[in-house]
């Protein structure tokens, strides 16, 4: 088993009355392609067996209430994220070519905050569909989004059919 290097990117949110400027709906991307600027975020890609990306994680390294600037999730928009991705193939779509309706297909799924003690790891399907938000509390918020690197690539034809939950979920979004 490989030792973790590294926790990481780290949003940290200090308490504000302005907006962040960064919390529009997203999915977190993983690879980038031979025409990716590797300085633009917008530019790197998600396809549908989540190349280079098992889970979305989110530590949280301090106590997060919901006026603490808890990350946004859209509750099941991991399906219709999956129904997108379908038709790019192994290419995918950049986060910009995603984003390009704001992710209006998801606007309808149920909102749920990730909120909880110091020390809670919230593991998500590499598509569901979140958010920052401004933080409204008193105190900094610590949060860590490490990526969880495949052990092997999603598949999602098994002649022995034992799917992962990621791949369960593909599946059933694609009607198979």
């Amino acid at each position: 088993m490989a030792t973790r290097a590294s926790l990481g990117t780290f949003p940290i949110r200090f308490p504000s009355a302005d907006d962040p400027g960064d919390a529009g709906w997203h999915i977190d991307v993983s690879f980038a392609n031979e025409d990716t600027d590797p300085n633009d975020f917008l530019d790197w890609r998600a396809n549908v067996v989540s190349k280079g990306r098992s889970l979305l994680m989110l530590f949280l390294f301090s106590t997060i209430t919901e006026a603490d600037a808890p990350t946004r999730i859209r509750v099941g928009s991991h399906l219709a994220i999956a129904k997108q991705l379908e038709p790019a193939g192994e290419a995918g779509l950049s986060l910009r070519e995603l984003a390009v309706n704001g992710f209006q297909e998801t606007a309808g799924c149920k909102e749920v905050t990730a909120t909880g003690e110091a020390g809670t790891v919230y593991l998500c399907h590499p598509f569901l569909v979140h958010a920052a938000q401004a933080h409204h509390g008193t105190t900094p918020r610590f949060l860590a989004q490490p990526p969880l690197l495949p052990a092997q690539p999603v598949q999602l034809e098994r002649v022995d059919g034992a799917y992962s939950p990621v791949e369960q979920a593909i599946r059933l979004a694609l009607g198979k």
